[in-house]
Protein backbone atom coordinates (compact mmCIF):
# COMPACT_ATOMS: atom_id res chain seq x y z
CA UNK A 1 0.00 0.00 0.00
CA UNK A 2 3.05 2.36 0.98
CA UNK A 3 4.75 1.48 -2.19
CA UNK A 4 1.12 2.21 -4.54
CA UNK A 5 0.88 5.89 -2.86
CA UNK A 6 4.33 6.31 -3.36
CA UNK A 7 4.39 6.25 -7.12
CA UNK A 8 0.78 7.52 -7.17
CA UNK A 9 2.40 10.70 -5.32
CA UNK A 10 5.51 10.40 -8.01
CA UNK A 11 2.94 10.17 -10.84
CA UNK A 12 1.43 13.21 -9.82
CA UNK A 13 4.61 15.34 -9.08
CA UNK A 14 5.31 13.83 -12.71
CA UNK A 15 1.93 15.26 -14.87
CA UNK A 16 2.41 19.03 -12.41
CA UNK A 17 6.02 19.03 -14.11
CA UNK A 18 5.08 18.01 -16.98
CA UNK A 19 1.87 20.96 -16.92
CA UNK A 20 4.74 23.37 -15.53
CA UNK A 21 7.13 22.79 -18.50
CA UNK A 22 4.63 22.93 -21.26
CA UNK A 23 3.30 26.06 -19.83
CA UNK A 24 3.67 29.16 -22.06
CA UNK A 25 6.49 31.28 -21.20
CA UNK A 26 4.37 34.20 -22.51
CA UNK A 27 0.34 33.76 -22.37
CA UNK A 28 -0.18 37.05 -22.92
CA UNK A 29 0.69 37.79 -26.66
CA UNK A 30 -0.05 40.10 -29.65
CA UNK A 31 -0.67 39.11 -33.29
CA UNK A 32 -0.46 40.64 -36.12
CA UNK A 33 -2.67 40.70 -39.25
CA UNK A 34 -2.94 42.72 -42.17
CA UNK A 35 -6.95 41.90 -43.20
CA UNK A 36 -8.57 39.70 -40.89
CA UNK A 37 -11.86 39.43 -42.73
CA UNK A 38 -10.28 37.77 -45.90
CA UNK A 39 -10.70 33.94 -46.21
CA UNK A 40 -6.72 34.08 -46.75
CA UNK A 41 -6.59 34.71 -42.80
CA UNK A 42 -9.34 31.87 -41.89
CA UNK A 43 -7.39 29.80 -39.77
CA UNK A 44 -7.04 32.61 -37.46
CA UNK A 45 -10.68 33.49 -37.06
CA UNK A 46 -11.30 29.85 -36.69
CA UNK A 47 -8.59 29.79 -33.71
CA UNK A 48 -10.36 32.32 -31.78
CA UNK A 49 -13.88 31.74 -32.38
CA UNK A 50 -13.39 28.46 -31.49
CA UNK A 51 -11.37 29.44 -27.73
CA UNK A 52 -8.25 27.22 -29.36
CA UNK A 53 -5.94 30.05 -28.42
CA UNK A 54 -7.94 29.78 -24.86
CA UNK A 55 -7.44 25.97 -24.66
CA UNK A 56 -3.56 26.50 -24.84
CA UNK A 57 -2.76 28.96 -22.21
CA UNK A 58 -3.16 31.43 -24.37
CA UNK A 59 -4.14 35.39 -24.23
CA UNK A 60 -3.96 36.67 -27.91
CA UNK A 61 -4.77 40.54 -28.92
CA UNK A 62 -5.68 40.30 -32.70
CA UNK A 63 -4.28 43.39 -34.06
CA UNK A 64 -5.64 44.14 -37.79
CA UNK A 65 -3.35 46.42 -39.55
CA UNK A 66 -5.44 45.89 -42.87
CA UNK A 67 -2.26 44.80 -44.82
CA UNK A 68 0.03 42.64 -44.44
CA UNK A 69 3.03 45.25 -45.10
CA UNK A 70 1.94 47.07 -42.23
CA UNK A 71 1.66 44.17 -40.02
CA UNK A 72 5.33 43.09 -40.77
CA UNK A 73 6.27 46.40 -39.74
CA UNK A 74 4.48 45.83 -36.08
CA UNK A 75 6.37 42.88 -35.92
CA UNK A 76 9.76 44.16 -36.76
CA UNK A 77 9.50 47.52 -34.85
CA UNK A 78 8.17 45.29 -31.82
CA UNK A 79 4.24 46.35 -31.11
CA UNK A 80 3.53 42.29 -31.90
CA UNK A 81 4.56 39.25 -31.00
CA UNK A 82 3.71 37.00 -33.95
CA UNK A 83 1.75 37.73 -37.60
CA UNK A 84 0.03 35.88 -39.73
CA UNK A 85 0.92 36.91 -42.92
CA UNK A 86 2.61 35.82 -46.57
CA UNK A 87 4.83 33.36 -46.03
CA UNK A 88 7.22 35.50 -48.34
CA UNK A 89 7.92 38.12 -45.81
CA UNK A 90 10.01 35.64 -44.21
CA UNK A 91 11.84 35.23 -47.49
CA UNK A 92 12.71 39.05 -48.18
CA UNK A 93 13.23 40.01 -44.55
CA UNK A 94 16.19 36.84 -44.61
CA UNK A 95 17.66 39.05 -47.42
CA UNK A 96 17.22 42.33 -45.38
CA UNK A 97 19.47 40.54 -42.43
CA UNK A 98 16.08 40.37 -40.53
CA UNK A 99 15.72 36.64 -38.93
CA UNK A 100 11.90 35.60 -39.20
CA UNK A 101 10.68 32.74 -39.53
CA UNK A 102 7.86 31.06 -40.56
CA UNK A 103 6.80 27.99 -37.92
CA UNK A 104 3.22 26.93 -39.70
CA UNK A 105 1.80 26.96 -43.55
CA UNK A 106 -2.03 28.09 -42.82
CA UNK A 107 -2.46 28.19 -46.68
CA UNK A 108 -0.74 26.38 -49.64
CA UNK A 109 -2.41 28.49 -52.38
CA UNK A 110 -2.11 32.00 -52.08
CA UNK A 111 -6.03 33.07 -53.13
CA UNK A 112 -5.16 35.93 -54.63
CA UNK A 113 -6.53 36.95 -57.77
CA UNK A 114 -5.95 39.63 -59.95
CA UNK A 115 -9.15 40.65 -62.27
CA UNK A 116 -9.69 44.04 -63.98
CA UNK A 117 -12.45 46.66 -64.56
CA UNK A 118 -15.25 44.55 -67.11
CA UNK A 119 -14.69 47.48 -69.46
CA UNK A 120 -10.99 47.76 -70.31
CA UNK A 121 -11.43 43.56 -70.68
CA UNK A 122 -10.76 44.36 -74.12
CA UNK A 123 -7.88 46.46 -73.54
CA UNK A 124 -5.83 44.45 -71.38
CA UNK A 125 -5.18 41.31 -72.71
CA UNK A 126 -2.24 40.21 -70.38
CA UNK A 127 -0.92 41.55 -67.32
CA UNK A 128 1.86 43.19 -69.33
CA UNK A 129 -0.99 45.70 -70.52
CA UNK A 130 -1.54 47.33 -67.08
CA UNK A 131 1.02 49.79 -68.06
CA UNK A 132 -0.03 53.13 -66.69
CA UNK A 133 -2.90 51.62 -64.99
CA UNK A 134 -3.82 52.22 -61.44
CA UNK A 135 -3.89 49.08 -59.35
CA UNK A 136 -5.89 47.99 -55.86
CA UNK A 137 -3.88 46.27 -53.72
CA UNK A 138 -4.46 45.60 -50.07
CA UNK A 139 -1.53 47.43 -49.10
CA UNK A 140 1.48 48.60 -51.04
CA UNK A 141 4.31 45.92 -50.08
CA UNK A 142 1.74 43.33 -49.44
CA UNK A 143 1.21 39.92 -51.01
CA UNK A 144 -1.31 40.94 -53.27
CA UNK A 145 1.69 43.48 -54.47
CA UNK A 146 3.91 41.15 -55.10
CA UNK A 147 1.85 38.98 -56.93
CA UNK A 148 0.57 41.57 -59.47
CA UNK A 149 3.94 42.71 -59.41
CA UNK A 150 5.01 39.00 -60.58
CA UNK A 151 2.53 38.57 -63.19
CA UNK A 152 3.55 41.89 -64.83
CA UNK A 153 7.10 40.75 -64.48
CA UNK A 154 6.60 37.06 -66.33
CA UNK A 155 4.42 38.54 -69.05
CA UNK A 156 7.46 40.66 -69.84
CA UNK A 157 6.34 44.02 -68.20
CA UNK A 158 7.67 46.55 -65.60
CA UNK A 159 6.11 46.65 -62.52
CA UNK A 160 6.99 50.21 -61.66
CA UNK A 161 5.02 51.47 -65.23
CA UNK A 162 1.72 50.77 -62.92
CA UNK A 163 0.63 53.00 -60.07
CA UNK A 164 -0.29 51.00 -56.88
CA UNK A 165 -3.14 51.61 -54.36
CA UNK A 166 -3.87 50.35 -51.04
CA UNK A 167 -7.99 49.65 -50.75
CA UNK A 168 -7.85 46.80 -47.98
CA UNK A 169 -9.52 43.81 -48.11
CA UNK A 170 -13.05 44.95 -47.44
CA UNK A 171 -16.19 46.66 -48.18
CA UNK A 172 -13.64 49.83 -49.28
CA UNK A 173 -11.71 47.28 -51.89
CA UNK A 174 -15.23 46.49 -53.44
CA UNK A 175 -16.62 50.17 -53.52
CA UNK A 176 -13.08 51.32 -55.03
CA UNK A 177 -13.46 48.88 -57.65
CA UNK A 178 -17.36 49.67 -58.65
CA UNK A 179 -16.43 53.76 -58.19
CA UNK A 180 -13.84 53.68 -60.97
CA UNK A 181 -10.99 54.72 -58.73
CA UNK A 182 -8.92 51.67 -59.90
CA UNK A 183 -8.74 49.99 -62.80
CA UNK A 184 -7.54 46.49 -61.83
CA UNK A 185 -7.44 44.92 -58.79
CA UNK A 186 -5.38 42.14 -56.60
CA UNK A 187 -7.32 40.91 -53.56
CA UNK A 188 -8.64 37.83 -52.09
CA UNK A 189 -12.48 36.13 -50.68
CA UNK A 190 -15.00 37.35 -50.50
CA UNK A 191 -13.56 40.61 -52.12
CA UNK A 192 -13.06 38.95 -55.27
CA UNK A 193 -16.39 36.68 -55.49
CA UNK A 194 -18.67 39.66 -54.34
CA UNK A 195 -17.41 41.47 -57.70
CA UNK A 196 -17.48 38.54 -59.41
CA UNK A 197 -21.15 38.21 -58.66
CA UNK A 198 -21.23 41.97 -59.38
CA UNK A 199 -20.17 41.36 -62.81
CA UNK A 200 -17.69 44.39 -62.02
CA UNK A 201 -14.73 42.73 -63.05
CA UNK A 202 -12.90 40.27 -65.49
CA UNK A 203 -10.36 37.44 -63.95
CA UNK A 204 -7.05 37.55 -65.19
CA UNK A 205 -5.25 35.57 -63.05
CA UNK A 206 -6.72 33.19 -60.38
CA UNK A 207 -4.39 31.34 -57.16
CA UNK A 208 -7.97 30.10 -55.25
CA UNK A 209 -7.50 26.61 -56.49
CA UNK A 210 -4.41 23.83 -57.10
CA UNK A 211 -5.21 23.88 -60.74
CA UNK A 212 -5.02 27.94 -61.04
CA UNK A 213 -1.79 27.78 -58.52
CA UNK A 214 -0.24 25.71 -60.92
CA UNK A 215 -0.94 27.63 -64.30
CA UNK A 216 0.62 30.53 -62.85
CA UNK A 217 3.55 29.50 -60.27
CA UNK A 218 4.24 26.33 -62.41
CA UNK A 219 3.49 24.41 -58.80
CA UNK A 220 2.63 24.76 -54.65
CA UNK A 221 3.10 28.27 -53.71
CA UNK A 222 2.58 28.46 -50.31
CA UNK A 223 0.83 31.67 -48.39
CA UNK A 224 -0.44 32.57 -45.12
CA UNK A 225 1.78 31.59 -42.40
CA UNK A 226 2.47 31.97 -39.00
CA UNK A 227 5.68 34.03 -38.28
CA UNK A 228 7.88 35.38 -35.51
CA UNK A 229 11.04 36.66 -34.84
CA UNK A 230 13.51 34.16 -34.36
CA UNK A 231 15.03 35.25 -31.10
CA UNK A 232 11.14 34.93 -29.87
CA UNK A 233 10.76 31.66 -31.25
CA UNK A 234 14.15 30.58 -29.13
CA UNK A 235 13.13 32.03 -25.70
CA UNK A 236 9.83 31.23 -26.41
CA UNK A 237 8.90 27.55 -27.32
CA UNK A 238 6.48 26.28 -25.35
CA UNK A 239 4.55 29.76 -26.68
CA UNK A 240 5.34 28.86 -29.98
CA UNK A 241 4.37 25.61 -29.91
CA UNK A 242 0.60 26.64 -28.23
CA UNK A 243 0.36 28.65 -31.06
CA UNK A 244 1.03 26.12 -33.83
CA UNK A 245 -0.94 23.80 -31.61
CA UNK A 246 -3.93 26.26 -31.61
CA UNK A 247 -3.51 26.97 -35.50
CA UNK A 248 -3.23 23.02 -36.22
CA UNK A 249 -6.51 22.44 -34.38
CA UNK A 250 -7.89 25.17 -37.06
CA UNK A 251 -6.89 23.28 -39.80
CA UNK A 252 -7.68 20.03 -38.60
CA UNK A 253 -11.67 22.01 -37.94
CA UNK A 254 -11.48 23.54 -41.50
CA UNK A 255 -10.24 20.36 -43.45
CA UNK A 256 -14.05 18.70 -42.64
CA UNK A 257 -15.56 21.70 -42.21
CA UNK A 258 -18.75 23.05 -44.62
CA UNK A 259 -19.10 26.67 -46.11
CA UNK A 260 -22.29 26.96 -43.58
CA UNK A 261 -20.38 25.36 -40.94
CA UNK A 262 -17.33 28.79 -41.60
CA UNK A 263 -20.41 31.34 -41.75
CA UNK A 264 -21.62 30.55 -38.64
CA UNK A 265 -18.41 30.79 -36.72
CA UNK A 266 -17.40 33.72 -38.00
CA UNK A 267 -18.26 37.16 -36.86
CA UNK A 268 -21.44 38.26 -39.14
CA UNK A 269 -19.38 41.41 -40.20
CA UNK A 270 -17.56 39.28 -42.58
CA UNK A 271 -20.38 38.64 -45.18
CA UNK A 272 -19.96 42.29 -46.31
CA UNK A 273 -23.69 42.25 -45.74
CA UNK A 274 -24.39 39.27 -48.16
CA UNK A 275 -24.31 35.91 -46.34
CA UNK A 276 -24.99 33.58 -50.07
CA UNK A 277 -22.19 35.93 -51.04
CA UNK A 278 -20.16 34.76 -48.14
CA UNK A 279 -21.03 30.84 -48.49
CA UNK A 280 -19.92 31.27 -52.14
CA UNK A 281 -16.55 32.61 -51.26
CA UNK A 282 -16.27 30.00 -48.82
CA UNK A 283 -16.71 27.04 -51.17
CA UNK A 284 -14.21 28.66 -53.39
CA UNK A 285 -11.48 29.20 -51.08
CA UNK A 286 -11.76 26.18 -49.21
CA UNK A 287 -9.10 24.50 -51.14
CA UNK A 288 -6.10 26.86 -50.19
CA UNK A 289 -5.94 25.08 -46.51
CA UNK A 290 -3.12 23.71 -46.16
CA UNK A 291 -3.47 20.09 -45.36
CA UNK A 292 -0.21 19.40 -43.63
CA UNK A 293 1.07 22.95 -41.83
CA UNK A 294 4.13 22.35 -43.91
CA UNK A 295 6.10 23.36 -46.30
CA UNK A 296 7.94 21.63 -48.77
CA UNK A 297 11.36 22.36 -50.15
CA UNK A 298 9.53 22.88 -53.62
CA UNK A 299 7.39 25.28 -52.07
CA UNK A 300 9.93 27.49 -50.33
CA UNK A 301 11.56 27.53 -53.81
CA UNK A 302 8.40 28.84 -55.87
CA UNK A 303 8.18 31.37 -53.34
CA UNK A 304 11.36 32.41 -54.12
CA UNK A 305 10.81 32.01 -57.94
CA UNK A 306 8.09 34.29 -57.49
CA UNK A 307 9.98 37.30 -55.71
CA UNK A 308 12.87 36.93 -57.70
CA UNK A 309 11.25 37.40 -61.26
CA UNK A 310 10.74 41.33 -60.29
CA UNK A 311 13.50 42.20 -57.48
CA UNK A 312 16.98 41.79 -58.87
CA UNK A 313 18.54 42.32 -55.13
CA UNK A 314 16.79 39.40 -54.41
CA UNK A 315 17.67 37.46 -57.19
CA UNK A 316 21.30 37.72 -56.57
CA UNK A 317 21.18 37.27 -52.27
CA UNK A 318 22.61 33.92 -51.27
CA UNK A 319 19.49 32.84 -49.19
CA UNK A 320 19.48 29.55 -47.03
CA UNK A 321 15.75 29.43 -47.49
CA UNK A 322 15.90 26.38 -44.94
CA UNK A 323 15.93 29.56 -42.61
CA UNK A 324 12.17 30.68 -43.69
CA UNK A 325 10.66 27.78 -42.38
CA UNK A 326 10.83 25.94 -38.44
CA UNK A 327 9.19 22.82 -39.10
CA UNK A 328 9.71 21.06 -35.51
CA UNK A 329 6.76 22.63 -34.13
CA UNK A 330 4.32 21.58 -36.82
CA UNK A 331 5.88 18.09 -36.53
CA UNK A 332 5.61 18.04 -32.61
CA UNK A 333 2.08 18.77 -33.15
CA UNK A 334 1.72 15.46 -35.14
CA UNK A 335 3.64 13.06 -32.59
Amino acid sequence: MKIRIALAALTALGMMMGTAQAAPEKAKLELGVGGKPLLYYLPLTIAEQKGYFKAEGLDVTINDFGGGAKSLQALVGGSVDAVTGAYEHTIRMQEKGQDIRAVIELGRFPGIVLAVKKELAGKIKTPADLKGMKIGVTAPGSSTNFFVNYLIAKAGGNYKDSAFSGVGAGAGAVAAMQKGEIDAISNLDPVISKLELDKTVVVMADSRTEAGTKAIFGGSNPAAVLYLKNEFIEKNPQTTQALVNAFHKALVWLATAKPEDVAATVPEAYYLGDKPLYLTAVKNSMETYSRTGLISADGMKSAYNMLAQFDEGLAKANLDLNKTFNDKFVKAVKK
